[in-house]
Parts: C-alpha cells; structure tokens; sequence
C-alpha cells in the first residue's frame, strides 16, 4: 500500500447547494481544486471518514458495490437535494471488517440498497469528483464510543486492508464547531467567535509546518475550548492512514459555514 495523497475536507453541504455566497464557494472552488489534486495522484481508491456517519454498536463500513438516491440535509433542507452515486472498493472494505475484527474491534458491513450515506460523503465525493469506477471509495463509520486513538487505529487498519495499492486518504469534517442560532445575513457569514478563529488559525499553522507532536499536545485543548467536530477525529483517521504522520500541509481555504470553521487542506505524505 502507497498513501499517494491525502486531504481533509469539510462536511456541510452549503459550499455544494449554495457556492453563491461567496465564503461558500471558496471552500467548494477549494474542494475543486483537491479533487483535481486527487485525480492526479492516481489512487486505486479513496479511504474516507466522515463525522457525520453515525454508529453506536460496530464500526460499520459500506460493502455495497454502488449506492444511489437522493438525500436532503437535516439541517440545511431549504438549500435543495443531493443525489449520489458512489462506488465502492467492495473487497477492501470487507478486508477494514476483517482487520477490525482481527484487532478486537466489533465491525460488520453495510451492504443495503437505499442506505443513507451521510452528507459529508455525498459532498466530498460530488465536489470533489471521487467514488467512481476509477477510483472507487472505502467509508468507514464514526462510531460515537470510539476515542481519537481507535479512530487512529482504525486509519491505519484500512491502509494495511489496502496492501498493494495506490490510496487516497480523505477525513470529512469541520474545524470548530460553534454556530450561529438565528438567521443571519449570509453574506455577512463568519466564524462566531474571535477565540474560535485564533484556535482555528493555530491548528492549521501546525499542520501547515508538519508539527505532530504540537498538534497532538494542542488537539486536546482545541478539541474542548473550540467544540471541534467530533474532536477532530476525522484527523486522527488521517494520522493512522498516514502512519502517524507527513511532511507539511497546504490550507487551500479557510472559510466559515455559518459560524463554524471549515478548511480544505492537502497533506504532502512523508
């Protein structure tokens, strides 16, 4: 297995169903530009994780060969639909459910016509023009009881479960996770806080100069005082894919979804 790139990406769908307001569609231009990025490392498929799959009981991965429909946010449904149209690397996923299994992780496959795939990954996927026959996906739930640390371990299970090929790796999530609760101007559309935006800036400047150890010693705090996305576990399932590590990072875009933080960053692998 050859980590070729990796990416983290935000989940919401606004970039997607409204690029015209502008914050917006720098993160989709951005997610754009990733995609492009991704195409060119010729991955024989993507590894991704998503904040926004939910799982309680197992750590549940998609062994359905195509999954289709059309899904509306929860929570932006006035902006429109999303149709998908996702193909997965079957085999790969079934060996993710092997190797959890192996390591005493509880995980099963989903392999059901019309499951709800989440929105991050629909977005991802779409903006970003991935999970096709050419370069088919591996979705790995967020299961709630799993620590950063499982989620690291579960990063590096799906790269072992892809011995022998090129991958991508993509961690679908936000950055701070503070958001506006009433109606507001959205092209006045920026991160809530001051403190949000300092602690947003900090993470990406230590992943932009490769600091691991700074960014596992502020995680932590960033984590708690920021309400960052699930903890940023859709980072940590990065970590683990990339080893525990890269050279350096590229921030394509940084831009508030309605008060939270979102970035588009691209990792040079090590």
């Amino acid at each position: 297995m050859t980590v070729v790139s990796a990416f983290l990406v935000p989940g919401s769908p606004l970039p997607q169903l409204r690029p015209d307001v502008a914050p917006w569609g720098r993160l989709r231009d951005a997610m754009s530009a990733a995609g492009k990025a991704l195409a060119e490392s010729k991955p024989d498929c993507v590894l991704v994780y998503s904040t926004q799959w939910f799982a309680v009981l197992d750590q549940l991965w998609v062994t359905r060969q195509r999954s289709t429909g059309l899904h509306v946010d929860e929570n932006w449904h006035e902006f429109g639909e999303q149709t998908f149209d996702i193909v997965s690397d079957t085999a790969t996923a079934q060996r993710c459910v092997e190797g959890c299994r192996a390591a005493g992780i509880h995980a099963r496959g989903v392999d059901y016509d019309q499951f709800p795939i989440d929105t991050g990954t629909i977005t991802a996927t779409t903006l970003m023009g991935f999970g096709n026959a050419e370069t088919p996906v591996v979705i790995a739930a967020n299961n709630l009881y799993h620590s950063a640390e499982q989620t690291e371990q579960l990063g590096g299970i799906a790269s072992a479960a892809a011995a022998g090929k090129r991958v991508a790796v993509v961690g679908i999530g936000g950055l701070s996770n503070n958001m506006f609760r009433e109606s507001i101007d959205l092209a006045a559309d920026r991160i809530l806080s001051e403190a949000d935006d300092t602690w947003n800036r900090r993470l990406l400047a230590l992943m932009e100069g490769g600091d691991i150890d700074g960014l596992r010693q502020a995680l932590p705090s960033y984590a708690a005082e920021a309400r960052a996305d699930m903890g940023m576990k859709h980072f940590h399932w990065l970590l683990g894919a990339m080893g525990g590590g890269f050279k350096s990072a590229t921030v394509r875009a940084y831009a508030p979804l309605y008060g939270s933080g979102g970035a588009v960053v691209e990792f040079s692998i090590q």
